[in-house]
């Protein structure tokens, strides 16, 4: 396994900052965010710009293991649809452009929607993702798709049903623990279900349980980061630990987004030492 760091963690700092910071301090990887508000947003990545990110990469010899475009897959509005399959396919075009040698960079999504519509609108997500992964596998691209609390798939069970129906091996799971353990789900438990079908994770640090939950910086809370990382070794997920810092915890008002990276580094490359896991490139 390997350490990465996702820029979803820092919206506003320049990509030539970041990639700078987070290689210094040792990740063997970054996760770039697409997303609006974000100094990587897609519409900004004209083809000059994309070489540019591609050629400061492979100068910090930083691997790219996924590309955060999180967007609605069952927005009912043509126009938001739209902007939002856009956002999505044009991840896979970006996985194509910034691909680090023969590994391409899963594209990361969550599904919109809310947990009770999952009777009624898995069929219809399960459309949405089949177009989006037909194009991602035209281009030898993954969607990973995120379970996530509040959504429509927010359980293993509906994300392992998802992949039956869609039946790709072009879509996978971005596994984000986080959303299970806030809901009280063991380690175990999740990491059995889903570690074979993941091809990217996230992990947080929280604390509570949902609906009085708090995500938070890995090493502010008591998440086993040792037993997780032992439990994904012992089920064979052989990819990047990828570290997140949420919406939730950027709005504190002394907010720092390089000590944020650097605090979860520190934690979790601890943990892969304690865990006896050696990272390899």
């Amino acid at each position: 396994m390997k350490l990465g760091y996702s820029t979803w963690g820092m919206p506003t700092v320049p990509i030539d900052t970041a990639i700078s910071h987070i290689k210094s301090l040792g990740y063997d990887g970054i996760e770039l965010t697409i997303i609006p508000r974000f100094t990587t947003e897609l519409s900004t990545l004209d083809a000059a710009e994309r070489s540019r990110i591609a050629s400061l990469l492979k100068e910090h010899e930083l691997a790219l293991p996924a590309i955060a475009a999180h967007s609605s897959l069952l927005e009912i509005d043509p126009d938001a649809h739209a902007k939002n399959m856009w956002r999505l396919k044009g991840g896979v075009d970006l996985a194509v452009a910034l691909a680090q040698g023969d590994a391409l960079p899963a594209v990361n999504t969550t599904p919109g929607g809310k947990p009770e519509e999952w009777d009624t609108k898995k069929d219809f997500l399960a459309e949405r993702v089949g177009e989006l992964v037909d194009y991602g596998a035209a281009n030898g691209v993954t969607i990973a798709l995120e379970p996530h609390i509040g959504a429509i798939i927010d359980t293993p069970e509906k994300v392992l049903e998802l992949l039956e129906i869609v039946n790709s091996p072009y879509l996978k799971v971005n596994f984000d623990i986080s959303h299970f353990d806030i809901v009280g789900m063991p380690t175990e438990e999740t990491v059995a279900a889903l570690a074979a079908v993941s091809a990217h994770t996230h992990v947080k640090d929280q604390r509570g349980t949902a609906p009085d939950f708090e995500f938070l910086i890995p090493g502010e809370g008591t998440f086993d980061y040792v037993d997780y990382l032992k439990a994904m070794q012992a089920h064979g997920y052989d990819g990047f630990i990828t570290a997140e810092v949420s919406f939730m915890v950027q709005a504190r008002e002394d907010y720092d987004p390089l000590a944020a990276a650097t605090l979860s580094y520190e934690t979790l490359s601890k943990a892969f030492i304690d865990a006896g896991i050696e990272r390899h490139f």
